[in-house]
């Protein structure tokens, strides 16, 4: 049998536990009258607070999920602690000393998450005190390099472990802690070695300020770890996917603010908090996640997606829209409050404020975009905008990804902010969003053909379907050139190779263009044409029959349709350019932009009297 906790003891950890202040660790509690306290559910995901606390009676309960119970079920619930860890927990706060009766053997040695926390804040004691010692130099150096004197470094606890392999675990054994202790800390590897060697160091705390674990940095060259950084290893106190460095020091800042801003190493932590920003954090050894962000969620009470504010400072780079990508696509109650903070030459906040100073990190905050319009507008760049095959293309990769969003009150606001990044009509946006939306699901389009079904011709895309009516102005004005050249000038009246869309009749085109008219034209078309492809085209267009009997009149009628299409692509290029226009950032374009469009409109007017005539 398992040693057993004295029961007097455990009446005692009840007692002088209360459960206001242990829950208000986890949860921003606010008053819900009649002497009970309420916040949003640490145990499950909502948007209004159904999670009350009752100090007087000393227990908890959820409405939204039925979960209760008093200070010790809420602990070991909140991190997965089993009844004798979460009274150790409980006791350490209290100072109060356990005594276990038998002489059984438990699966985890009483006391010992207790050790190994008492342990980790005597190694941050000895890592600290190292820091001054001559052979720290390098480390003092790289502090000071990122312009953090001493001070700084004492205000955020910044340590060095030392090159000798065992400076850390003699001093502890000296002190009593025994192998067990640290090896399950992490503080020492099995053969006994230091884990950490030859690092500078940041510990790692929880909200009631005790060590959880250590961050380390490489600044030696001949580092035997490859790894730049390197965090504690899972241990009983430290879990990488729910602790965020300077959250002890944050914690108070986010509730009253409502705001976090996540920053991606420690000397960020530093430099944000040292300018002002004292409600940055940092995730430990492993991407932000779902764990953090509910945890930031209830530090900060929202109560609903639009109260508060998660701000990312993601880097300009691939890496840095990839990870703002796995945030757009986790929970959108979290993503309607996130932000992001880029800075234009992409400098993290450390060295911001090296080279710009202070200010320049509050600024870099206050700047803050959406999350969704950051996505967005790196999708956006990815694209040609100028192309209207460009805006389209970006415009089905905006809409496919708006589309997958759970929260469909969301989606109509997404798309219209889509549609003025690429500079097109909603309208068109959302026509993509619903095709998107209609299409086979991947379980069926993959699906393999019945057996007894004959393979699918492949449609050559350089052949143009004469069925096509997108292309039957194009196929309509090529026949008219080819069967009754004459009732054209020798311009072909104004037509140009980009009048025509398909590459087909581009090469048709083309080849009218370097054939002189004359004797035996078609002949000469003919054997001039670039392939068989063409060639066949050609054919096609010389022997298929013709609405009418054409004259000057009706051709000309025609190629004014042709090149209206072509002046009305133009427009919308240019007024997508224009609406993409910022006319106090960048007045010369604007204006550039704007008698384009004017002298496009009166290109088409004209166009359009001659093409109805």
């Amino acid at each position: 049998m398992a040693g057993r906790i004295n029961e007097e003891d455990i009446a005692t950890v009840r007692e002088r536990s209360r459960i206001e202040d242990v829950v208000g660790g986890y949860v921003a509690l606010r008053n819900a009258g009649g002497g009970s306290l309420k916040g949003l559910c640490p145990f499950h995901d909502e948007k209004t607070p159904s999670f009350q606390v009752t100090p007087s009676r000393g227990f908890y309960y959820c409405f939204g999920c039925g979960e209760g119970g008093d200070v010790i079920t809420f602990l070991q619930r909140q991190q997965n602690l089993s009844f004798v860890e979460a009274i150790e927990v409980l006791a350490d706060r209290a100072g109060i000393v356990l005594r276990v009766e038998d002489d059984g053997t438990p699966t985890q040695a009483p006391g010992l998450r207790k050790r190994i926390l008492e342990a980790n804040e005597a190694a941050q004691e000895f890592y600290t005190a190292q820091l001054d010692s001559p052979e720290a130099v390098e480390a003092r150096r790289f502090l000071h390099g990122r312009q953090f004197d001493r001070a700084n470094a004492l205000q955020f606890s910044v340590g060095y472990a030392p090159r000798h392999g065992s400076a850390l675990r003699q001093t502890l054994r000296a002190k009593g802690f025994e192998d067990d202790v640290l090896k399950a800390a992490g503080l020492i590897r099995d053969r006994g070695r230091d884990f950490f060697v030859g690092r500078v160091l940041w510990p790692i705390r929880d909200s009631a300020q005790a060590v959880l674990g250590f961050g380390a940095r490489r600044i030696y060259d001949d580092d035997r770890m490859p790894a730049k950084y390197l965090n504690t290893p899972e241990s009983p106190v430290y879990k990488k996917s729910h602790v965020l460095y300077g959250l002890d020091l944050a914690r108070r800042e986010i509730g009253r603010k409502s705001q976090a801003v996540i920053v991606e190493g420690y000397t960020d932590v530093m430099a944000a908090h040292l300018s002002g920003v004292r409600t940055a954090v940092a995730s430990c050894g492993t991407a932000f996640g779902d764990d953090h962000a509910r945890l930031l969620q209830r530090l900060m009470g929202t109560s609903t997606g639009l109260h508060g504010e998660v701000i990312f400072t993601f880097d300009g780079d691939l890496a840095g829209q990839a990870a703002a990508l796995k945030v757009f696509k986790g929970d959108q109650n979290f993503v309607s409050q996130t932000y992001v903070a880029v800075e234009p030459s992409g400098l993290d906040p450390c060295d911001l404020r090296m080279e710009q100073g202070e200010a320049a990190v509050r600024e870099l905050v206050a700047r803050r975009v959406p999350l969704y319009r950051f996505v967005m507008s790196n999708i956006a760049k990815s694209y040609d905008l100028d192309r209207a095959d460009g805006r389209l293309s970006a415009a089905r990769e905006g809409a496919a990804l708006v589309g997958a969003i759970r929260d469909q009150s969301l989606v109509g606001q997404y798309l219209r902010e889509l549609a003025g990044i690429l500079g097109m009509d909603v309208d068109d946006v959302r026509r993509e969003a619903a095709r998107i939306g209609r299409r086979v699901p991947a379980h069926e389009a993959h699906e393999p053909p019945p057996e007894d079904e004959p393979p699918r011709a492949v449609a050559d895309p350089a052949w143009p379907s004469p069925d096509d009516p997108a292309l039957r102005l194009e196929r309509d004005t090529e026949k008219l050139m080819l069967q009754h050249p004459l009732t054209f000038d020798a311009g072909w009246n104004g037509v140009e190779e980009r009048d025509f869309t398909h590459p087909g009749y581009q090469a048709v085109f083309r080849l009218i263009l370097a054939v002189p008219f004359g004797d035996g034209w078609t002949d000469r078309l003919r054997a001039e044409a670039p392939n068989d492809l063409v060639r066949q085209l050609l054919v096609a267009l010389l022997v298929e029959p013709l609405l009418r009997e054409p004259d000057d009149g009706y051709s000309l009628a025609h190629t004014a349709r042709l090149r209206l299409a072509t002046v009305t692509r133009q427009i919308a290029d240019v007024k997508s350019k224009l609406q993409r226009t910022d006319p106090l950032k960048e007045p010369a374009s604007h204006r550039a932009q704007f008698a384009a469009l004017t002298e496009l409109e009166m290109q088409r007017k004209k166009l359009l009297a001659v093409g109805l005539g």
